[in-house]
């Protein structure tokens, strides 16, 4: 069995929450059937064994974002040709697959990263392509011959948005994580090249300055978070300069109200992210929409507490109490969920034995529950049923 696995991210190429999804699952995938990964990128690089990368096409160049993908999706269906399935990850590889299962009368395998009308806030960043990317998300999910959903909570959220969709076709497989690479680390030396004093408790937020993560929330949470404790905002690539403008404002109100805020701005190193998450005291994800949140699992394979929002797939992830904490999100009451924010934060840096008890269970339960080859075997199984 040969799939055409299509993505736009795909690690260096294109780097993101799906593309770390991607990167890990294909080896595991390839222990079991043959994998062609087509994506975004640039086709000069260097070569990779079962890879092609696929350039924006030339005569787009300058047209609206949501149009140059489809353009570059245009070109990778070609190269799907001879594929027994054809398997895309988010809306801008959906048309790919879906023009495939057309063109070779080949299923179609559309994995749920997130959603287009759960990202209203796209529209800021992709103006007319927005209604574009919904339009292709729409029509490959209707079509599609099997959807795999990363959580029960996006599984919930596909039927809602898409209740065409026969439920039956709609499937769980939680993502997986590398645990023997995110694991607990001694070392210290990224923390110092970036200000933060590995002798003091640290809050870290590791993520894209979107509206999707929160971190404007966390920003302002942090204003009444525990002066000993350092905010480290790992955050960068904002989606737009209106975000970026916003941030910096409020970055900068918080460093005058209170010390120990480090902002890192630029694309950190694996190795580096998980010395950061291994010696934080706690780990912040306050995503208002997050269909299971890889990152939580990173910092819990690295032995570190989580607070975090109770949203999408998270309360999967996170275990309330035992690995963790989880503060109700509700977009009518954003004071209350802010402060909720502080009030967890606080109570694991004022405990920092419980603090470091939560990290233990939750390393315990990476390792237990969010294996990739779990997660392959999974989706094979999909495979072999169509």
């Amino acid at each position: 069995m040969r799939i055409g696995l299509l993505t736009r991210e795909y690690p260096p190429d294109v780097y993101g929450g799906a593309g770390v999804h991607v990167a890990h699952l294909v080896p595991a995938l390839r222990a079991l059937v043959d994998v062609d990964v087509h994506c975004f990128g640039a086709p000069d690089g260097p070569p990779r064994e079962g890879v092609r990368a696929y350039p924006t096409p030339g005569g787009l160049a300058g047209a609206n974002a949501a149009l140059q993908t489809l353009g570059t999706d245009l070109t990778m269906v070609a190269g799907v040709e001879g594929a027994d399935i054809a398997h895309s990850h988010t809306w801008y590889a959906n048309m790919a697959g879906h023009l495939s299962k057309l063109l070779y009368g080949i299923p179609h395998v559309v994995t749920a990263h997130s959603l287009e009308p759960r990202r209203p806030w796209k529209a800021e960043q992709l103006g007319g392509g927005y209604a574009l990317s919904s339009w292709v998300e729409r029509t490959a999910y209707e079509a599609a011959d099997a959807v795999i959903a990363v959580s029960e909570g996006m599984r919930r959220d596909v039927l809602e948005c898409y209740p065409a969709l026969d439920p039956a076709r709609v499937h769980v497989v939680h993502n997986g994580i590398d645990t023997e690479f995110y694991r607990p680390d001694p070392a210290r030396e990224a923390l110092v090249a970036n200000g933060v004093d590995p002798d003091r408790p640290s809050v870290v937020f590791v993520g894209r300055i979107t509206r999707q993560k929160g971190l404007a929330h966390l920003i302002a949470a942090a204003h009444e978070v525990a002066e000993e404790a350092q905010i480290v905002l790992c955050a960068g690539a904002p989606d737009t300069p209106e975000i970026a403008e916003e941030t910096e404002k409020a970055v900068g109100e918080l460093a005058s109200a209170r010390p120990g805020v480090i902002w890192v701005r630029r694309m950190l190193g694996t190795a580096e992210v998980r010395q950061l998450l291994s010696a934080a005291t706690v780990f912040v994800c306050p995503s208002v929409y997050e269909p299971l949140g890889i990152v939580n699992l990173e910092a819990m394979a690295c032995g570190t507490a989580v607070v975090a929002s109770d949203v999408g797939g998270i309360p999967e992830v996170v275990a309330d109490g035992d690995t963790g904490l989880l503060v109700h999100y509700d977009e009518n009451a954003v004071p209350a969920f802010r402060s909720g924010l502080a009030a967890a934060i606080n109570e694991l840096v004022r405990d920092p034995e419980r603090a470091a008890a939560m990290g233990s269970a939750g390393r315990e339960r990476a390792v237990r529950e969010f294996a990739w080859s779990t997660a392959a075997e999974r989706t094979v199984a999909i495979y072999r049923a169509l």
